[in-house]
């Protein structure tokens, strides 16, 4: 098993092929999932010469089972509930009320860490391109996806560098375009595909999305 990217800013650049058609365009939004997503999106940022920003999401995870997702909740009150897992898991309103509080809280934090005041850009409309740095189980992005549905964007995109063949079918299903630069099989997990996977910190995304304020270049 052999590394397919360097780091995240060569999977940004490798990723940015495959999005070249964007390139330019004056209604096209590029939005990073923190914390791994940012400097990916930000490499396809300055490729395709368009806007970008951050769109910060939290999972609501099960009491017990964090892991699987009953919901997500996102910027400017937007909360999905997966009825599903929560009637499947009998979960009264006052456990999501509970949960949804605690994200709201730490959603709030980041909020005000990466966007330092800054408002969030015009999603209506626009062509919406989701970004992170890989996908393992998708669930973030899912509820990513079902949060900016509610911003009537006219496309949205959904393009990372590696996930396993799977879970691209299944966001194929559920947005407008999905693109993996690569679908290994067996898939392992995401930083497997990376030869440097270190973890990215808040202070590289806050120095990432104040740079990316000056795209595009004129």
């Amino acid at each position: 098993m052999r590394a397919i990217f360097r780091d995240r800013v060569d999977a940004g650049i490798q990723l940015a092929k495959k999005l070249s058609k964007y390139s330019n365009l004056p209604d096209v939004l590029i939005l990073a999932l923190p914390r791994g997503g940012v400097p990916v999106a930000f490499e396809v940022a300055k490729e395709l010469n368009v806007k970008m920003d951050v769109f910060i999401v939290r999972k609501l995870g099960v009491p017990g089972n964090e892991e699987l997702a009953m919901g997500a909740i996102a910027s400017e009150d937007v909360r999905v509930l997966n009825e599903d897992i929560i009637r499947s898991y009998k979960i009264p309103d006052r456990v999501i009320a509970t949960v949804a509080a605690n994200e709201l809280r730490e959603l709030e934090r980041k909020e005000r860490k990466y966007r330092g005041g800054r408002l969030q850009p015009d999603m209506r409309d626009m062509t919406i391109i989701l970004i992170d740095d890989g996908l393992a189980t998708g669930a973030t992005m899912h509820a990513a996806v079902e949060a900016l549905k509610t911003k009537h964007p006219a496309k949205l995109v959904v393009a990372v560098p590696t996930a396993s063949p799977d879970i691209c079918r299944f966001f194929k299903g559920i947005v407008d375009e999905m693109i993996c630069a690569a679908t290994p099989e067996p898939f392992y997990a995401v930083g497997a595909w990376y030869e440097d996977f270190s973890q990215t910190t808040d202070e590289e995304v806050c120095e990432l999305l104040e740079k990316a304020q000056s795209f595009p270049e004129k």
